[in-house]
């Protein structure tokens, strides 16, 4: 399968252009060849943008944008197995989990669609001030222009549907520059919302490599927003490059969960199993950290290890595989080395802490301190620390000594307790009897710290993707 960037409705092929493979990251198979787009396609994709926004969907009613996005999850429902096999083919990602994600990516459709409908301003009551009198005003939301939209590899539809969806729903068009290593779930999205009645030019796809994207599309005059989603490295270079346009961010978190001694301990086990080895660790809410009351602590421990290694590792396509590769074996490497570098600070690993070429097996770590990399940094990995704590207080104060601060869990049946935790957590989300990785689409998600800026969620990321005008009358 060979693919290319599609700008004004058109694949661009390019003669002697340079290509990527794109590779099953479970069997090495070769799953695409990808057609890089420049600068030069990358500029071209932004003015098109920019007419296409002046001369469409600046002035598209509303019903029309919420008939293309509801038409585009009835046809993403109608090819749900087509994408999940290819997402599980290209991320890795085991095939029950990549129907999941594309469950998620129909409701952001759907939401979209309803919340286009929606977006409404307010009246100001102008007579509250002096000299008000006889004068009335109004402020409307307005769509910003031209959004530039950065997605990665983990979510690849999930992810791209938080941004592209709302963004059609306020009217805005999108350059859509995709993760290199999932391109192919990305051009299939283009091609759907086309099919779905999207006009040419509304979303254009640039399969690009981050440097291109960095250097022309981030700090671009006619770029006033953009959105991203990946590590805070390159969301500091982001930021430092946008100058005084919108950003909005989310970069990832190390995210800590807590388990108190009432705390359902055979239920927190299972959902801390998923937390923590969903995806290979490779989510941003993965559950890197766990406190445990030390009163059930040795209890929790057992349970956990033999939940972990009860998980079924092997081909993402096979239909009981609970837990499948990396997505290359760099970034296994990479974790391996973390492992070893805390065994040799004198950490215990528990179960796992062998790789096999892309394959990470499932690690349990503890007698961890808290300057060590596997505790202190974002691994996006299957390692997880499982640490004892003894008071409340405690826990708070280890789990809000962070840089990060995205998402949190919270295990107790003291609902006092339970808001007293919760209110003191310096995050942006906490979950209460729930994982850290626990994520719906239609409520605000984003961090605090260095885990990002804004928040994403339909409604919420619709109003990112606005500018308030104010209309003033004298009567």
């Amino acid at each position: 399968m060979k693919i290319a960037s599609i700008i004004n409705g058109a694949e661009r092929i390019i003669a002697n252009a340079e290509t990527m493979e794109v590779r099953n990251p479970y069997s090495g198979e070769l799953v695409a060849e990808m057609h890089l787009a420049g600068k030069k396609e990358m500029e071209e994709a932004i003015e098109n943008s920019l007419q296409t926004f002046h001369k469409t969907m600046k002035t598209m009613p509303a019903h029309e944008r919420a008939d293309i996005l509801l038409r585009a999850s009835k046809l993403l429902e109608e090819k749900k197995d087509e994408f999940a096999e290819i997402i599980a083919m290209e991320a890795g990602k085991p095939i029950k989990h990549s129907r999941a994600e594309i469950t998620r990516s129909i409701q952001i459709l759907r939401f979209s669609s309803e919340l286009s409908k929606h977006t409404a301003g307010e009246v100001v009551p102008m007579d509250a001030a002096l000299r008000g009198d006889n004068r009335m005003g109004m402020v409307k939301r307005v769509p910003m222009g031209v959004i530039g939209a950065i997605t990665p590899f983990n979510f690849p539809l999930n992810l791209s549907l938080h941004k592209i969806a709302p963004a059609i729903a306020a009217g805005n068009t999108v350059i859509f520059k995709p993760a290199e290593k999932t391109p192919v779930s990305a051009y299939m999205l283009a091609k759907l919302l086309k099919d779905a009645g999207l006009p040419n030019g509304a979303l254009n796809l640039v399969l690009s490599t981050g440097k291109t994207a960095g250097t022309t599309l981030v700090p671009h005059k006619d770029v006033p927003k953009i959105t991203f989603t990946g590590s805070l490295t390159v969301g500091k270079i982001i930021r430092d490059t946008a100058g005084f346009k919108k950003v909005t961010m989310e970069l990832g978190s190390n995210s800590p969960n807590i388990v108190f001694e009432d705390a359902d301990i055979d239920d927190a086990v299972e959902r801390l199993v998923n937390a923590a080895f969903g995806y290979s660790g490779q989510v941003c809410v993965s559950a890197q950290r766990i406190y445990v009351q030390e009163d059930v602590y040795d209890e929790f421990l057992k349970k956990y290890i033999e939940a972990t290694n009860q998980l079924k590792i092997g081909d993402p396509l096979e239909e009981e595989t609970d837990f499948g590769p990396m997505i290359d074996e760099n970034a296994a490497k990479r974790i391996q080395e973390w492992v070893e570098e805390a065994r040799g600070q004198g950490a215990t690993i528990e179960t796992g802490g062998e790789r096999k070429g892309t394959m990470m097996y499932p690690t349990i770590i503890t007698n961890v301190k808290k300057d060590m990399k596997v505790v202190k940094e974002e691994a996006f990995a299957p390692i997880v620390t499982v640490i004892p704590f003894n008071t409340e207080e405690e826990a708070v104060e280890n789990t809000n000594d962070s840089i990060y601060g995205l998402q949190a869990g919270v295990f107790t049946k003291d609902i006092s307790r339970a808001y007293r935790v919760a209110d003191s957590l310096e995050m942006g989300g906490v979950w209460i009897n729930d994982s850290s990785v626990y994520r719906q689409d239609n409520y605000p998600y984003g961090g605090v710290k260095l885990s990002g800026l804004g928040r994403e969620g339909v409604k919420y990321a619709m109003e990112e993707m606005t500018e308030l005008k104010f209309i003033g009358v004298r009567l």
